[in-house]
Order: structure tokens, then sequence, then C-alpha cells
């Protein structure tokens, strides 16, 4: 499963900040949110390669990271987003550390055989999955933000799953299940939250582009797991 996966409980309210905005004001929110979206992404990737050299000691101290991190997006981030200065700096610092964190998985899917070209295909895999599913949504005539809750009880089960197999049924089977299931489920969110960014319902561009990070992010560490999993097999 991806390594961070937000709570939609707060988007109960997206309905009504969406009708308090003009339609001038929602391309200039949109914009803004692909804007920072964008560099998110930069932002990422440059810590994944800065990081690479030392994906040994993130590995041996990987849950002193991850916990942190995690905890800061879901609640730091959300303190100092209407902190101008303040908030971009944490955005990109939480992207940043996103890019570190998922070192050790990029290490060892580079030390198999033809590792560059499964990372470079599930990033590109992820790139047009989510380009097709954004497009789909800014299309669709069907109003995706109404599965938030589904898509919130499906999360909490896949995990629940997934923490029994970790410590009781041990089964590579029901991992690649769990992934390929978590594969859709994210898919899913990517057309919640296309939709609630092009109809302004954030309350903050920071939000919108945090949401569609995340939505990438754990597309992309899904693919590279299953890939990753099907390509040791060949080996």
């Amino acid at each position: 499963m991806g390594l961070y996966d937000r709570d939609y409980a707060q988007q109960g309210a997206f309905g009504y900040e969406s009708a308090s905005k003009s339609e001038v004001q929602i391309v200039s929110f949109v914009k803004e949110t692909y804007k920072l979206f964008a560099a998110s992404m930069l932002a990422g990737g440059v810590g994944a390669y800065v990081g690479m050299p030392f994906a040994g000691v993130v590995a041996a101290n990987y849950w002193w990271i991850a916990i942190p991190w995690m905890l800061f997006g879901m609640f730091g981030l959300q303190m100092i987003k209407n902190k101008p200065g303040v908030n971009m700096i944490g955005l990109f610092g939480f992207t940043f550390a996103s890019g570190v964190i998922i070192t050790p998985l990029l290490s060892h899917i580079l030390g198999m055989a033809g590792g560059a070209t499964i990372v470079g295909n599930a990033f590109f895999m992820t790139a047009a999955l989510f380009g097709g599913l954004s497009f789909f949504a800014i299309k669709s005539a069907k109003d995706f933000t109404t599965w938030t809750k589904p898509l919130m009880i499906a999360f909490f089960i896949i995990l629940a799953v997934s923490l029994i197999n970790v410590f009781v049924f041990k089964s590579p089977l029901l991992y690649i299940a769990i992934q390929g299931i978590f594969l859709i489920v994210i898919s899913i969110m990517v057309l919640v939250d296309t939709q609630n960014v092009i109809r302004g319902a954030y309350e903050t561009p920071m939000d919108g582009a945090i949401a569609l990070y995340l939505d990438f992010f754990n597309l992309f560490v899904t693919l590279l797991q299953i890939f990753g999993i099907f390509g040791n097999n060949d080996e």
C-alpha cells in the first residue's frame, strides 16, 4: 500500500466552499493548484535523487522518519496552510521528504536486473494513468465526489487486511491482490480529487496540490511494488 493516505472526512464541507467562489476565482484556483502540484513533483524527485546515497540509513530508521512525516502531512500542513511563506516551506519540505522516504524501495528495485527499466515503466505508467483519469474526471458528467465515504471505508478495510497478512498469513499472493485493490482505490481518488480541484472545492490551492501529489505518489509506489514483484520473479 501507499505510504500515506489522506483523511477524507474533512471534505464534507467542500460543497459550499465551491459555491462561494466565482468562475474567475475557480480558474485562478485551479491554475495555482496545478502549479503547486508540478512544483511538488519536482521537490519529490529532488528528494529521491538526493536521498539515494542514504537509502540504507533511511531503511534502518524508516519508521522514525516515516511516522513524523505522515503526522506532519495529516496535521502539520493543515496548521500552516494559511501562513504565507511558511506554508510553501512546509509543502515542499513534505514532498521533498516523500522522495527521501521511498529511496529504500527505489534502491531495492534498482539493484535488481533491469531495475532502471522497472522504475521507468512504473513512472510512465503512473503518469499515463494519472493523466487519463484526470482527463476523464474533467470531462465526465458523473459526480465522483460523492464516493468519498466509500473510499474511506475501503481504505480502512485494505489496511486491516494488510496488517493481518503481514502478521498472520504472510502470503505473497494476498499481498499482490491487496496492492491491486489499493491501486483501484487510489485511481478513484484521482477522479474525486480532480473534480474537487476543478470545482474549487478545497479551501486553499495547497490543499488541492497535496491531494493530487499524494494520489500520484501512491499510484507510483503501488505500481513500483507490483512491477518489482513480477520483475523479481522473472530473474
